[in-house]
């Protein structure tokens, strides 16, 4: 069964809002390496085990919001399911290279979720 692997948190200011999410849940984040300007959210329950992890991103529009991405086998098995369900692919399939696949859907009452696969052999 699917389940959330991942939720992105889109910023205007990433420092700011790493600085706040890691006083407010004392979650670690720390910046993916390389050039991109990821950071990386490590989450834990009350009891210290591991939870969903996530991820701060650049705001890209005034109107994004906290994305959860469903981890999934074959991200090309499940875009004909959205469609023919009433949902919408609002980003096709695009790669994080070295990582997976993601795309960004809309269900039938309008709340954006995410896909992802993972592929270690994931290409441009």
């Amino acid at each position: 069964m699917a389940s959330i692997t991942h939720f992105q948190i889109p910023a205007e200011d990433i420092q700011r809002a790493k600085k706040f999410y890691q006083d407010l849940f004392g979650w670690k984040i720390e910046k993916v390496p390389g050039d991109l300007q990821y950071y990386f959210i490590e989450t834990t329950d009350a009891d210290g085990t591991m939870g969903v992890g996530g991820g701060i991103k650049q705001r890209e529009t005034l109107d994004e919001q906290i994305t959860n991405f469903i981890g999934v086998s074959s991200i090309d098995e499940y875009v004909p399911k959205i469609i023919a369900l009433g949902g919408k692919i609002l980003q096709p399939k695009s790669p994080v290279v070295g990582w997976g696949y993601f795309i960004i859907c809309c269900d039938t009452e309008n709340n954006i979720f995410g896909l992802w696969e993972d592929d270690k052999n994931a290409t441009m």
